[in-house]
């Protein structure tokens, strides 16, 4: 097993912002809201095993956080529901929760994947945050897997409620620290989340990429936990990435293979590095020639996509699909010299977009990448 590769700070002497590695601005008049009443976040695709995305009666398959529109943006993670999409042609629509209440073994539902198994059955991986039924949000993370039937009928597609949520994979204490602290807030707490699943063409096997945290001076660091499937168990195994004290918090990682290479994606915000606001908000990425490494990261400091100075948290959670395109949500279009998770509920909800953003597309080039728009978030 190679050692995993370390982001360090020699790697963030960035260049200044440049076309190919920014985001155009997202004009508030392109912002449209595809769930009324509702914020929505984190968007991902059911997959098929091979990757493609799922489409079933003339509809992609999409999955998303959600929760209601309602007070301060960030009070959202402590009521998101994961919702079902379908996308026919440029129209999105809205399938409802994906989970019966009080299915989840956790207070909420937090990101993850899902395949969409041969017999019908979608693996859905996600986070589960907290504890069902306590009597006020706490951050213990569990990767959960539940695998309900996918139905259609009616003009409806929806997934079998009768499915159960089990635990799949848990921090081991020791490579990874456990994420289990009953009090803290989205961005300062320790991750074991977001569990990414990927078949390596190389071999057929499935893993799952994991955000996650390790011990680093008293505190912690970010890292990406790999885990393979043996034998209907999932096995822990060494980080691909250590973020050795630049950042404490690698979110959603994925890999995409393109021309023999495996790109290792994540996405962080400006606020997780250290110092805090050390490299920008943006989706950052490592290549290397097998999923086990070794990896460099990619244009020289792992910055593949940036928010633009002007708008620095306009949009999250960056996804990038096998064919290179990027989908995520608008986040805050509040200007630079304004720090929206600490606004009142008022000025942050006003600038809050809670919906999909456009899609961008991506070059890659060995270890070098570029950006360009694609348009609108329907397309």
């Amino acid at each position: 097993m190679l050692p995993p590769a370390r982001w360090t700070s020699r790697h963030l002497d960035l260049p200044a912002e440049s076309a190919g590695d920014t985001a155009p601005v997202i004009g508030a008049a392109s912002v449209r809201r595809i769930l009324p009443g509702h914020d929505l976040w984190d968007l991902w695709p059911i997959q098929e095993e091979n990757g493609a995305t799922s489409v079933l009666e003339g509809r992609e398959l999409w999955m998303a956080l959600s929760a209601p529109a309602l007070g301060h943006p960030e009070s959202r993670h402590d009521q998101a529901r994961i919702r079902l999409l379908g996308k026919i042609r440029e129209q999105w629509e809205d399938l409802g929760d994906a989970f019966a209440d009080g299915a989840s073994p956790g207070s909420r539902e937090w990101s993850g994947s899902a395949v969409r198994r041969p017999d019908g059955t979608v693996s859905v991986f996600y986070t589960a945050a907290g504890r069902r039924g306590e009597a006020r949000p706490t951050y213990r993370q569990s990767v959960i897997e539940t695998r309900p039937a996918l139905v259609a009928g009616g003009g409806g597609i929806a997934l079998r409620q009768d499915a159960g949520h089990r635990e799949v994979l848990r921090s081991d204490g020791r490579t990874y620290l456990p994420a289990d602290e009953t009090d803290g807030v989205p961005g300062r707490i320790r991750a074991f989340r977001d569990p990414g699943w990927f078949r390596d063409p190389a071999d057929g096997r499935d893993h799952l990429l994991v955000a996650a945290s390790t011990a680093w001076k008293g505190g912690f660091t970010g890292a990406i936990a790999l885990a393979e499937r043996r034998g209907g168990t999932w096995s822990l195994l060494p980080p691909l990435i250590v973020a050795d004290g630049v950042n404490h918090e690698l979110e959603r990682p994925h890999v995409v293979v393109h021309d023999s290479w495996y790109y290792l994606f994540f996405c962080t915000q400006r606020h997780a590095f250290h110092p805090a606001g050390r490299a920008p908000t943006g989706l950052y990425g490592f290549a290397a020639p097998s999923l086990r490494g070794p990896y460099e990261p990619l244009n020289g400091s792992g910055l593949v996509l940036r928010n633009p100075s002007t708008a620095p948290d306009q949009a999250y959670a960056w996804l990038v699909l096998p064919d290179l395109r990027v989908v995520s949500f608008v986040n805050y279009l509040c200007g630079a010299g304004v720090d929206p998770r600490s606004a009142g509920a008022a000025q942050a909800r006003a600038c809050f977009g809670g919906t999909l953003a456009p899609t961008l597309t991506l070059t890659l080039d060995g270890t070098s990448t570029s950006i360009t728009p694609t348009g609108r978030p329907d397309q």
